[in-house]
């Protein structure tokens, strides 16, 4: 994966764990108001957002994706679910999981304890472009991207990539 615009990577596969089509139209939306190329993923539950993940099922051959945008309230296996199984899987747990959410920022800590879950983030529903980038320039470690170039201090030499 290349450098894209500003730091950001060029390009990300991306699972979106959604159940509500209007919020995935949305999602979709933002997305494509970004300069980054992506293949959106989208899966309705829990439990198809760990089968994606561990490439189970129907999904055994699916990508693994560099970024989750993971719904909170879910059917059959809820975000919060799906975030602590994943916390722990050395494969998985370096995807960076942003948790969505119809709640405000001042308010979501305090409602959902996300703080004391193992994400990375959380962005409030409808998911907007300027806030989706926002969020991906706050990770620290997003696969296969490097957000901030390193160039050695004695070096005359291109940064690392």
């Amino acid at each position: 994966m290349s450098d894209g615009v500003g730091g950001l990577p060029a390009s990300l596969e991306i699972l979106l764990v959604e159940d509500n089509p209007g919020d995935v139209r949305l999602t979709k939306e933002a997305l494509r108001m970004t300069p980054i190329e992506h293949a959106l993923h989208v899966v309705t539950d829990g439990t198809e957002a760990l089968d994606f993940l561990y490439q189970r099922g129907e999904f055994a051959d699916a990508p693994r994706p560099d970024l989750v945008l993971l719904d909170f309230k879910l059917p059959r296996m809820n975000g919060d679910e799906v975030a602590t199984e994943v916390d722990g899987t050395p494969a998985l747990e370096r995807i960076p999981l942003i948790v969505l959410t119809g709640h405000p920022a001042r308010d979501r800590d305090r409602v959902l304890g996300l703080d004391e879950l193992p994400i990375d983030d959380a962005l409030t529903k409808p998911v907007d472009a300027d806030g989706f980038l926002q969020t991906l320039r706050s990770l620290e470690e997003l696969p296969g991207a490097e957000l901030e170039a390193e160039v050695d201090p004695g070096s005359e030499s291109e940064p690392a990539r």
